[in-house]
């Protein structure tokens, strides 16, 4: 019942076994559903190209209506497929299907044959990735006193875990396993906590900063430098971003280096006045001003490392400027999942408080 496709796969593995023809029968449909799990069966045509879909829900629906198991399946195909091109990314295959609540969706090409199917499940799995992640963890931590006086800022626990912790298991869902930090104040707390990371099953390394390098400087301390697109995220930020999706996204935009940004809005408590030279030309009362601001979370390409010295003190936005001023795309990845930078007493309230809400900045 099957079609021959010399198309390579796409998706999840042995999509060919849910195509079939428009020939079978209920009960041909139905073993095929049983078969496969998938819970969806692509109907084709005999050259491979999709006519259209059958779900169990289908089968139901036209078995009230009086189908029997031998009955022909032409009644009950949903035509109205959405579908995806073999090109489109993975992160915005799992938009779309988010977006329309969907669990399958057909992958065809451009004469409409069937070339894979996208599973929600095979998707929100996490993709093993070689890429690094260096989180920079050497900060004072000044004004969280006296929370920081004998612990490093990265430390400090919410929810019963160090705010770090927080972050690599995070970045772990998303598939990364190997990890530097970059230490100074405190910084053994943090090496005998992590250590090599075999309690989380990753990778851990650290680089030591003998004097503050900065957001950035730190990067010229590591050993090798990356082969690959790396992460780079502040030691504070505690964030429910899918750090997975903001690689993907850095290297389908072919950018030099990408910066989470989130939009942060702010009450000016007075009316406000429109002039035209010496002219009212209206009023606002107490209008809302909206700021991006660095999330402190950011991509770079490895290429990206050249342009910071040894040892030389560089903050990211600095960075960023360099990188700008030679030529290179540099953009922003929009942040809409909460999002909290722990960088004050009343912010690490927040962030503890947070445990039992809903929507949280922790896992």
């Amino acid at each position: 019942m099957s079609p021959d496709s010399s198309a390579s796969d796409q998706g999840v593995t042995g999509w060919r076994e849910a195509l079939i023809t428009t020939d079978a029968s209920v009960q041909q449909v139905i073993a095929n559903l049983e078969k496969t799990a998938f819970q969806i069966v692509m109907v084709v045509s005999a050259d491979g190209k999709l006519l259209g879909t059958i779900t169990d829900g289908d089968i139901r629906r036209g078995m009230l209506r009086g189908l029997g198991l031998d009955s022909p399946i032409d009644t009950i195909v949903h035509r109205e497929v959405l579908v995806v091109p073999p090109t489109i990314e993975r992160v915005s295959v799992r938009h779309i299907m988010q977006a329309n609540r969907i669990h399958q969706l057909p992958i065809i090409d451009e004469c409409r044959r069937v070339v894979g199917l996208h599973l929600w499940e095979e998707l929100d799995s996490p993709v093993a990735r070689d890429n690094l992640m260096l989180i920079m963890a050497g900060g004072l931590g000044t004004r969280l006193r006296p929370h920081t006086e004998e612990c490093p800022k990265p430390m400090l626990p919410v929810a019963g875990r160090p705010m770090l912790e927080h972050i690599i298991e995070r970045a772990v869902k998303a598939g990364f396993s190997r990890f530097v930090i970059a230490v100074r104040y405190l910084g053994h707390m943090i090496e005998e906590y992590f250590g090599s990371g075999e309690r989380w099953g990753i990778e851990i390394d650290y680089v030591r900063e003998n004097s503050p390098l900065g957001t950035a400087g730190a990067i010229s301390l590591l050993n090798t430098k990356p082969a690959l697109p790396f992460l780079v995220s502040n030691g504070d930020v505690l964030s429910d971003i899918n750090y997975g999706e903001l690689l993907d996204y850095h290297i389908h935009q072919q950018a030099e280096a990408t910066m989470a940004v989130r939009l942060y809005e702010m009450q000016n408590p007075f009316g406000v006045v429109q002039i035209k030279g010496i002219d009212i030309v209206g009023f606002e009362e107490k209008p809302i001003i909206q700021s991006r601001i660095n999330g402190g979370v950011y991509v770079l390409s490895p290429s990206a490392v050249s342009a910071l010295s040894s040892n030389e003190p560089c903050d990211m936005p600095e960075l960023f400027d360099r990188l700008r001023a030679a030529g290179k795309r540099t953009i922003v990845y929009p942040v809409h999942e909460p999002w909290l930078d722990v960088g004050r007493p009343c912010d690490l309230e927040r962030a503890r408080n947070n445990k039992g809400q809903k929507k949280q900045v922790i896992s």
